[in-house]
C-alpha cells in the first residue's frame, strides 16, 4: 500500500493501471475517482484490470461494486467532471455480458436506499431498462420506492422519474397513482399523453374503488364517480356491497 501511495502522489493515475489487477478492494476504492478522471480509453483499460483481478484475490471490485462506486463520486472541484462520470457509466453498459441485468438490479437495489440518492441514479435506471426491457417489473418496484421517498422533493431526480414513468406507461400507471394529487397533476401536465390512458386505467372498477376522490378529480373522474354512486347503491345493497381494489398500496 505504501508503494501505491508513493506512485499515486504524482497524480498520474495512468501509472497504476498495470497494477490494478493485483489490488484489493480496499486499495481500489480510494483511487477509483482518479481512475474515472482519466480519459475514457484509459478508464476502460483500468476497468478491465479491476474486473479481471488475480487468481489469488479475484477481482478488485465486482461489476455491481463498480457501478455503485461510480455513482458515489460527487463531481466537484479537484474531482472528475460530471461528463467523465456519465461516460464511465456508459462504458459499463457497453459490456452487456459483464454488466448483466442481474448486476444492474443488484446495484440499483443497493443505491435506491442510499441517503442522499446518487445524482445519476435515474439516468442509470433509464439506461438499465433501455438495455434490458425485461427489467420493467423491477424498475416499477424502484419507482414505487422513490414515490414513497417523495422523489418530487429532489428536482433533478424528479425530472428523470417523470421521464421514466412516461417511457414505461401502462406498466407505470400504478406508480403514478401513488403520487399525491399536486404531483400527479404536474406529471400529467409535463407528459400530456399520459392523461387519457391513465384515466382509462383508473376507471377500472378494481382500481377506481381504491383511489381517493382528490386523485379522481385530477383525472376528471370525480364527477363521474359521484353520478354513479346512487346507481351503484341500487345494484349492490349495503349488506352485499364490497369494494375491491387492493392491487395498489
Amino acid at each position: 500500500m505504501t508503494l501505491i501511495v508513493v506512485l499515486f502522489s504524482g497524480k498520474d493515475a495512468t501509472i497504476l493501471i498495470p497494477m490494478l489487477s493485483s489490488l484489493s478492494k480496499n486499495e481500489v476504492f480510494p483511487i477509483f475517482p482518479r481512475l474515472v478522471d482519466l480519459p475514457l480509453e484509459k478508464f476502460q483499460l483500468a476497468l478491465a484490470h479491476i474486473l479481471q483481478g488475480s487468481a489469488h484475490t479475484g477481482p478488485g471490485l465486482t461489476p455491481a461494486e463498480v457501478l455503485v462506486a461510480i455513482h458515489d463520486i460527487i463531481p466537484e472541484k479537484g474531482g472528475p467532471p460530471l461528463k467523465n462520470i456519465t461516460d464511465a457509466c456508459s462504458a459499463c453498459f457497453e459490456q452487456h455480458t459483464v454488466f448483466t441485468q442481474q448486476v444492474l438490479a443488484k446495484a440499483l437495489n443497493q443505491m435506491v436506499d442510499q441517503i442522499p440518492l446518487p445524482l445519476l441514479f435515474m439516468r442509470t435506471v433509464i439506461q438499465a431498462i433501455d438495455a434490458f426491457p425485461t427489467l420493467v417489473d423491477f424498475v416499477m418496484e424502484i419507482l414505487s420506492k422513490l414515490a414513497s421517498k417523495q422523489v418530487w422533493r429532489m428536482p433533478k431526480l424528479w425530472v428523470g422519474f417523470l421521464k421514466c414513468v412516461a417511457q414505461t406507461q401502462q406498466h407505470s400507471f400504478p406508480v403514478l397513482l401513488q403520487l399525491p394529487p399536486p404531483q400527479l397533476e404536474s406529471a400529467l401536465n409535463k407528459y400530456g399523453s399520459l392523461r387519457s390512458s391513465l384515466a382509462a386505467y383508473a376507471s377500472q372498477p378494481t382500481t377506481k374503488g381504491s383511489l381517493p376522490r382528490s386523485t379522481l378529480a385530477v383525472l376528471g373522474l370525480a364527477n363521474e364517480s359521484h353520478m354513479q354512486q346512487p346507481h351503484m347503491s341500487t345494484l349492490h345493497p349495503p349488506d352485499t356491497y364490497s369494494v375491491q381494489g387492493t392491487t395498489l398500496t
